[in-house]
């Protein structure tokens, strides 16, 4: 077999399980989500809405599961971005969906923080976990004081590689859609009518200015999810996923690495015996 055509075979490979069946699949996280909300007594659900592609979905999936009165959709931006492309497609998305939004302007929030703690050096990646981690206090605080569940709208690309916060949007009740690749969130989002510009928008989680997640990752997402399907579903070692994909080695390495690196973010924190 020549590298050319085993490169388009493996290739072809990972497209195919990376394609989904997708009604089954939104009746596969439809049952999940009801299946969680049932067994935990509350009243509703609350996602935070970021006007991507992961948070849509997530919304979207709830709402089919429990109905617009039992979802709660949370703006949480700051000032500066309020108005921006990322809050109108959320605005989009929740008036789409009918489900009832909250709106929380974070920067007083994110000052008060600042300005009293007693370290004010914080470089950029610690201050975008903090406003990471206020989110999920804001929304930990609107699910105590109405009895709802934080929905978690990580996916199984970011999930893999540690590319989330530990305790910030990796603090939630459930995952409904960490099963799934990228590229599938985005079959899904297609599937439920979830606005076009959202689900070709670039991914961002803008904790800075300019925040891009493609700056933060090896490579964009298509070509991240046949490497990550390569090495964690068909078992293959980095050699021969970057020989099969025609793709640099040192790149395979590195979302291995990141894998490797991130695995306390996956597991409960370490601790003398068990419960």
């Amino acid at each position: 077999m020549t590298l050319k055509t085993e490169t388009i075979g493996l290739r072809g490979e990972a497209q195919s399980r990376l394609r989904l069946d997708l009604t089954k699949g939104v009746a596969k996280i439809v049952e999940f989500i009801q299946t969680q909300f049932r067994s935990s007594r509350c009243k509703g659900v609350v996602v935070g809405l970021s006007g991507g592609i992961d948070s849509a979905v997530t919304a979207a999936l709830c709402n089919k599961a429990l109905g617009s009165k039992k979802v709660t959709g949370v703006f949480m931006f700051e000032r500066k971005n309020r108005d921006g492309v990322d809050a109108q497609h959320a605005e989009v998305l929740a008036a789409q969906l009918g489900i009832r939004t909250l709106d929380f302007v974070i920067d007083p929030v994110i000052k008060c923080f600042s300005e009293t703690f007693p370290i004010d050096n914080l470089d950029r990646v610690t201050r975008g976990n903090m406003k990471a981690r206020l989110r999920m206090v804001s929304l930990y605080c609107i699910a105590n004081s109405e009895n709802l569940l934080v929905a978690g709208t990580g996916d199984k690309s970011e999930d893999l590689i540690g590319y989330f916060t530990k305790y910030g949007d990796g603090g939630v009740d459930f995952l409904p859609i960490a099963h799934l690749y990228k590229s599938q969130v985005r079959q899904l989002g297609t599937f439920l009518n979830v606005p076009r510009e959202i689900v070709e928008k670039p991914s961002s989680p803008n904790l800075w200015e300019g925040h891009k997640a493609t700056d933060e990752i090896p490579v964009d997402y298509n070509v991240l999810d046949e490497v990550l399907v390569c090495l964690f579903d068909l078992k293959m070692g980095p050699e021969e996923v970057a020989r099969g994909l025609g793709i640099d080695i040192s790149t395979v390495r590195e979302i291995l690495s990141m894998f490797q690196r991130s695995a306390h973010k996956r597991k409960y924190p370490p601790m003398i015996g068990g419960w």
